[in-house]
């Protein structure tokens, strides 16, 4: 990685490096995305006829165009982007509930859902690292750390892990080598290790994407 802006910027810095004020959420912006994942597992577990598929299609048509003016460009949207709400506010991610957290440890509590299924109960494997990178990358970037993007994920399946169930997460910010930082994390149903990883992050160069 080096420190150039990228042509397809323009030749300007990406907006993070630029003092911005966090978006915030109007009233019941948390709700509206919890409602988003239940539709998501509602849709998931479905085998709806041709009738209620032709009118829950234009259900969420319907509100997808009511939603559309109201786009905004990525640094100013508000999924995502939201750190004390569940998910960052995102649909996108499996939740995880923060009990605690510092600047070197954090516990949470997640539950992957019906969306999440991979198969025969099991959460699908690719939720899982999706869930650590964005852990890991909480904690790689909070104590007023410099913004860093990971540089690479492993992890190990050691067990399946289940979905509808409350699981613990705990994550380890190992060591910091220059702009490398080495976490680490564990993901467990109850004294059963599910899957654990390790995950580099490297500090990004003033400007760079």
């Amino acid at each position: 990685m080096d420190g150039t802006v990228s042509a397809r910027s323009g030749g300007r810095r990406p907006n993070w490096w630029k003092p911005r004020e966090r978006p915030v959420p109007p009233a019941g912006y948390p709700e509206m995305i919890e409602a988003m994942r239940l539709l998501q597992d509602r849709i998931t577990a479905a085998v709806p006829d041709a009738a209620m598929v032709a009118e829950v299609t234009r259900g969420l048509t319907a509100i997808a165009d009511r939603l559309e003016p109201t786009a905004r460009d990525e640094w100013s949207q508000l999924a995502g982007s939201l750190r004390e709400v569940p998910g960052r506010g995102s649909a996108l991610l499996p939740v995880v509930e923060i009990l605690s957290e510092n600047e070197t440890t954090l516990r949470g509590r997640v539950r992957f859902s019906r969306f999440h299924l991979g198969g025969n109960g099991a959460a699908h494997g690719g939720t899982i690292p999706l869930m650590f990178d964005d852990i890991l990358g909480r904690l790689a970037n909070s104590g007023g750390r410099p913004v860093a993007r990971t540089a690479y994920l492993h992890v190990n399946y050691r067990s399946i892990t289940p979905i509808d169930r409350d699981l613990r997460v705990e994550i380890r910010f190992d060591r910091e080598e220059g702009r490398k930082r080495l976490l680490r994390g564990e993901l467990r149903d109850g004294d059963v290790l599910c899957a654990d990883c390790e995950g580099l992050f490297v500090e990004l160069r003033p400007g760079q994407p």
